[in-house]
Formats: structure tokens, sequence, C-alpha cells
């Protein structure tokens, strides 16, 4: 009666020992007296106790690491890089699974062969380009990295998802000097800016004002042309009138000068109307009348048009 109680303990500690639970995420990797013999994958799985042990259990989910280092430049300048890693177990092969477990003795021996090859890759392609460039190559870098160490990585069993450069930063000196070469070049670029802005300002205002010029130049040309054409059609038509009134005059024996007495008559009576002054001088004896038609005949003289030239021609 004792035995029954002790063999049912026994039993269920025979089956709590093989009863094996793996999480989702993760395998185990199951020895026998030290030797590999299987893979159990996630779920409920069965061991031989005391026989089959679990070496290791593997996360086959990403996983990701922080880096800070330092590199040099071709030119000697120190350079600090803060990276973040993003890695995972290649797949769920059995032989990607046995190097996962066996490349390393542990994983802190892992991690830190990884850290040093990925400082190793940057610091090699660092040391290649001169500071001024590196800014620029960040992309570059990462390639750089992943075409060098894919392969390596995957001989470990692992593979590199991402690579990412979350700062790049030169030493203060540096990054002052370049901080002084970005604001000369900014304060360039304006100073250029601002004097072809200035130059299209004073040439568009100096092809306005010479158009302004032109187009009054030739107004003014256009309307002395219409003055002049005015003046001789002016003239043209006075003495056609005053060739007439000579021609009736002549015909009625009546003395032509009657037609410069009449001229000088319209003139003081235009005068008298469109005159902005108050007050006209005028010499009405017969010695002034007598001197004003004499200097009627003799702007008449010069006049060019013969016909009129003779009728106003005293006896």
């Amino acid at each position: 009666m004792v035995f029954g109680p002790t063999l049912f303990v026994l039993a269920a500690f025979v089956v709590y020992l093989s009863v094996v639970i793996v999480q989702q995420g993760t395998v185990a990797v199951i020895t026998v007296f030290g030797k590999y013999a299987r893979v159990m994958g996630p779920g409920l799985n069965f061991k031989i106790p005391f026989i089959e042990l679990i070496y290791r259990r593997i996360s086959i989910q990403n996983r990701s690491v922080e880096l800070a280092f330092q590199a040099i430049t071709a030119d000697q300048a120190n350079v600090n890089f803060k990276a973040m890693l993003v890695y995972s177990v290649l797949n769920q092969d059995e032989e990607t699974i046995k190097n996962v477990a066996f490349k390393f003795i542990d994983e802190t021996s892992f991690m830190q062969a990884l850290i040093r090859t990925i400082e190793g890759s940057i610091r090699s392609f660092v040391a290649t380009k001169r500071q001024s460039e590196i800014l620029s190559l960040r992309s570059e870098i990462i390639e750089h990295v992943k075409s060098q160490i894919d392969t390596l990585l995957e001989s470990w069993g692992y593979h590199l998802t991402d690579l990412q450069l979350n700062d790049i930063a030169f030493d203060e000196v540096i990054m002052r000097s370049m901080a002084q070469v970005v604001a000369s070049s900014n304060l360039k670029a304006a100073a250029e800016n601002e004097g072809q802005a200035l130059l299209i300002t004073k040439t568009k205002a100096a092809e306005a004002e010479g158009n302004a010029i032109k187009i009054s130049a030739e107004a003014e040309k256009t309307a002395s042309q219409l003055r002049g054409q005015g003046v001789a059609l002016f003239r043209e038509e006075v003495a056609k009138g005053m060739a007439e009134s000579a021609k009736v005059m002549n015909a009625a024996k009546l003395d032509a000068s009657l037609i410069l007495f009449s001229i000088w008559t319209e003139a003081i009576k235009h005068f008298a109307e469109n005159s902005k002054g108050n007050v006209i001088f005028l010499d009405g004896s017969t010695e002034g009348m007598d001197k004003t038609m004499k200097q009627l005949l003799a702007v008449e003289k010069m006049n060019t048009i013969p016909e009129v030239a003779a009728i106003v021609k005293p006896e």
C-alpha cells in the first residue's frame, strides 16, 4: 500500500521532467549526453528525462543593440558615431539553428564579435574619406557595412536586418569651423543673389527710362512735324486769302493797304479776347498807325510767296 503513492509521485515527477513548453518566437536546442540531438519548436514538447537536456533556448525574433564608437578620417579628424543595429536569426533551418547554438560559447561572446566587426568595417571605410565628405556618405557607409559582414553573419546563422547611423558628430573645434564655412558660404551666396537682383533692377530701370525717352522723342518729333505742317498750311491759306482779297480790291480800284489795316485790327481784337493781361498799350495816333503799317509791310516783303509780296508792296 505504501508503494502506490510513491509510484504515483514518481510517475508525476517523470512526466513533469518530460514536458517542455517552448514560447512563441523561440526554439529549444536539445542535446543527448552533450551532443546535438534535435530542435524543439514553439508549443508543447516532450523529452526523455535525464537523457535529453535543453542546451539553449534561441529567440528567432528581431533584436537590436545600440553602438557608440569613434573613427578617424584620412585627414586625421575624429568622428563620433552613434548607431542602432537590428539583427535576427537567418531562418529556422536545422543547420542555421545549430550554427547559432554552437558557434559562440555564449550570447555575450557573439555580441562582442558582432559589435567589433561592425565598428571595424565602418572605421576602415571612414579612414579612406576626408572629414568634409563624411556627412554626405551616410547611406554609402551603411551599404559598405552590409556588403562586408553579410556573408560573415550568415556563417554565424544571423542576418543583419538594419543598420542606422543616428548621429555623426565631429570634435567641437571641427564643428565650429564647419559652421563658419557654411555661414560664410551662405553670406557669399546671399551677396551674389543681392548683386544679381540689384543689377537686374537697374538694368530694367535703365531700359524703361531709355524706352520712355525714345517714346517721348518720337512723340515730340511727330508733334513738331504736325506743328510745322499746320503752320505751313495756315500760311498757305492766309496767302491764298490775301491774294483773293487783293484781286478783288484791284478790280474795285481800292488801295491794297487796307488788307494790312484789316489784319492789324484783327490782331488787336485777338489780343484783347485771348490775352491774360488786363492792359494793352496801343499807339492810336496817325504816326503810330503809319509806323505799324510800315512794319507790317516790311514783314510782308520777307514773305516767300511772290504773289502776296507783289500785292502788298506800297506804291
